[in-house]
């Protein structure tokens, strides 16, 4: 067995997702994630919001300063990173 995840193509997460948002870890008060919703609003897969901001900055070389754009850029990002998993659970 392999524990390597498979991601859906951006087009279909497009399509699938109907929003991102930013809300506190429901055990960790600290930590912040990225729940992902599909269009009839039922959670999908979260992400830690602190790795994707890194990543983001990794690949940006820093984060952007606008506050739309660095929401933008990371919703971008988790967007290509829906497992296939998330969109079996309909």
């Amino acid at each position: 067995m392999s524990d390597e995840v498979s991601f859906l193509p951006y087009e279909e997460a497009l399509k699938l997702v109907g929003a991102v948002m930013e809300e506190e870890h429901i055990h960790e008060p600290d930590r912040r994630v990225l729940t992902v919703y599909d269009k009839n609003e039922r959670e999908l897969c979260w992400f830690d919001a602190e790795e994707i901001m890194a990543e983001l900055a990794a690949m940006e070389g820093g984060l952007p300063k606008k506050e739309d754009d660095l929401k933008a850029k990371a919703v971008e990002l988790v967007l290509h990173q829906i497992p296939t998993w998330a969109a079996e659970q309909e």
